[in-house]
């Protein structure tokens, strides 16, 4: 799934890159590039993209992204807190050699799942937190051995999930990928307000037929099914974060129907939003 290309450099002293993100919101767009790339999330949520997977994140997420696999992260946070991640980025030369010995099969196993994008559980992300704040500020010989070390712990210890699912692989030009972030953005600012097909068509120069059958094309699913579901994400987020009634989530999140809501809610989450949200405040 091609998207814009980013250009990943590295200082002259290492061999792969290291970056303390810290800013306001994330402003990448949905793009890729032939770098592997890990992101452990210190502070922020919002909405993260892998490939055609859509799913909220938050303070502990972390994911590996895979060689042209097209991502975005997008910032929803009501508490206003800026965005603080560490993002680790490195070629397939970087390990090419190691790969093929016995010490890296896990290694070589996980990486070569990393096409789909892979989301790690939040125990193990946050027991690795130490080596995540530590490793931006590492000489380059501690910094690889940190590095093998996180990848060995995600391997052998970590439960892991797919992100992209079996329809991921399409191939896109950049000018549709260009219409992809069109369609997101919009979808993001506009949520609480019924977005409306019609203006995002006319945004995109597209007829009504055109626009759903390029996004039916593109997400495999329909436009009402991908605004709903995203509903669903931002209502979940109010779930865990907002002490809201489940009324208020519902409205708060877009929907003005809440028999729609609960009904919507069964269907993405498998359960209640009560049951939704006593399940995260055992946790």
């Amino acid at each position: 799934m091609k998207a814009q290309l980013k250009q990943v450099t590295t200082s002259p002293n290492n061999s792969f890159k290291v970056k303390l993100f810290e800013e306001k919101e994330f402003k990448a767009e949905w793009h890729f590039h032939p770098q592997y790339e890990l992101t452990f999330m210190i502070q922020s949520s919002g909405i993260r993209y892998v490939g055609d997977s859509m799913q909220q994140f938050n303070r502990g997420d972390l994911v590996l992204v895979g060689k042209n696999v097209p991502h975005s992260w997008k910032t929803i946070d009501a508490k206003n807190k800026p965005v603080k991640c560490v993002i680790i980025q490195w070629d397939d030369s970087l390990l090419l050699n190691w790969l093929d010995k016995p010490e890296f099969t896990s290694i070589k196993k996980l990486l070569s799942k990393s096409s789909y994008g892979i989301s790690f559980d939040v125990e193990t992300a946050l027991s690795l937190e130490n080596s995540f704040s530590a490793i931006y500020e590492q000489s380059p010989f501690e910094r690889i051995l940190t590095f093998l070390n996180i990848l060995n712990v995600l391997a052998t210890s970590a439960s892991i999930e797919l992100l992209a699912g079996p329809s991921f692989g399409k191939d896109l030009s950049l000018k549709e990928s260009t219409r992809v972030n069109v369609i997101n953005s919009y979808i993001k600012d506009n949520f609480q307000n019924e977005p409306s097909l019609t203006e995002l068509s006319n945004k995109l120069s597209l007829s009504k037929e055109a626009f759903c059958r390029f996004f039916k094309k593109t997400f495999d699913k329909t436009y009402s099914s991908y605004v709903n579901e995203y509903k669903i994400t931002i209502a979940s987020k109010m779930l865990i974060e907002t002490d809201l009634s489940v009324s208020q989530v519902g409205y708060a999140s877009g929907f003005n129907n809440l028999s729609f809501f609960y009904r919507q809610f069964k269907k993405y989450k498998q359960k209640s939003p009560n049951a939704y949200r006593q399940l995260y405040q055992r946790i």
